[in-house]
């Protein structure tokens, strides 16, 4: 059962709204790669914000995914990309269909 989530709110530089959605766009096969992460979805929420939620059955899922590649893509390419640090919240999913 899913009981774990991450939240992720990123704000795009100006001009740089297109590299964001590209890199989302992007890390859709590093998430399938995963084996821990039921779902994965990336969002666009207006012109230059951004976000990424996921789901996952255990904690040890979660934590390999912020250690894993699309974390690190994020990071790697936040100071060039996003206007404020990428804010992540850890969520306990109460229910799911």
């Amino acid at each position: 059962m899913v009981r774990y989530g991450l939240l992720a709110r990123l704000e795009a530089k100006p001009g740089k709204e297109a590299e964001v959605e590209a890199l989302l766009a992007g890390a859709l096969p590093l998430a399938q790669a995963e084996p821990a992460t039921r779902t994965w979805y990336a969002f666009q929420l207006g012109p230059s914000t951004f976000g990424i939620f996921d789901t996952f059955e255990g904690e040890a899922g979660r934590q390999a995914h912020l250690e894993g590649g699309i974390a690190k893509a994020l990071m790697d390419n936040a100071d060039r990309l996003l206007a404020t640090a990428p804010q992540i919240d850890r969520i306990d999913v109460l229910a799911s269909k």
